[in-house]
């Protein structure tokens, strides 16, 4: 039996984040900003890098990373086709960025493509966290460098928030912590080299993790 879950979970996540798109800069700017002006720090970049960003949204982390490291290539990919739309209108002229609408549990491109791929603030709406794992490792170079970013359990905010996403929310999986998101990338053969919980914003608590392969 075909399990088609996992495509209809995307569905709705796409449609949902369609919905959002035009106005999803404005009304998410604090928290975008702040979480991604940490997750930079992580990336500790050369400026050479060719990274894929896998649920790249709007683009605002290929914004940030381009202003400091013009040389460095990145790919964007998201099942949201209008959040892409906004991405690639930042971007009018770039020819070391490309934007394409794809998932995380098929990714189009060739085994060992990329020195970092980094995913921020969707983890929780992954529907099979290992599988999701191993195909951003497929395309990691020997080497490689993956860095997720998400919502952290650990932290009472997200804990009721995971359960009025539960409600709410048809395309929500699950807010994670710390050691579950740890023992998914070590399921997936990243070793664990970096973690942090930390709370950028107010109300918002997330952890970060970096694997290597």
């Amino acid at each position: 039996m075909i399990d088609n879950r996992p495509m209809e979970i995307e569905t709705k996540v796409s449609e949902q984040y369609d919905y959002l798109a035009e106005i999803y800069d404005r009304r998410w700017h604090s928290y975008v900003t702040k979480t991604l002006i940490l997750l930079k720090e992580y990336l500790n970049l050369s400026g050479n890098e060719v990274i894929l960003d896998v649920a790249c949204g709007t683009g605002e982390l290929e914004r940030m990373l381009v202003n400091d490291h013009p040389n460095l290539q990145i790919t964007g990919v998201d099942i949201s086709a209008k959040m892409l739309d906004v991405a690639r209108s930042k971007f009018p002229s770039s020819d070391r960025l490309q934007f394409l609408k794809a998932s995380v549990n098929s990714l189009p491109f060739k085994d060992s493509s990329f020195d970092i791929v980094v995913t921020a603030s969707a983890f929780h709406y992954f529907d099979y966290p290992t599988n999701a794992l191993n195909e951003m490792r497929r395309v990691l170079k020997p080497n490689g460098k993956l860095i997720v970013m998400d919502w952290c359990r650990d932290f009472w905010f997200c804990q009721l928030l995971d359960l009025y996403l539960k409600v709410v929310d048809p395309a929500h999986k699950k807010c994670y912590t710390q050691q579950e998101l740890n023992n998914f990338m070590g399921n997936a053969n990243f070793q664990i080299t970096d973690e942090k919980r930390t709370r950028p914003h107010l109300l918002w608590e997330i952890m970060i993790a970096t694997g290597i392969i």
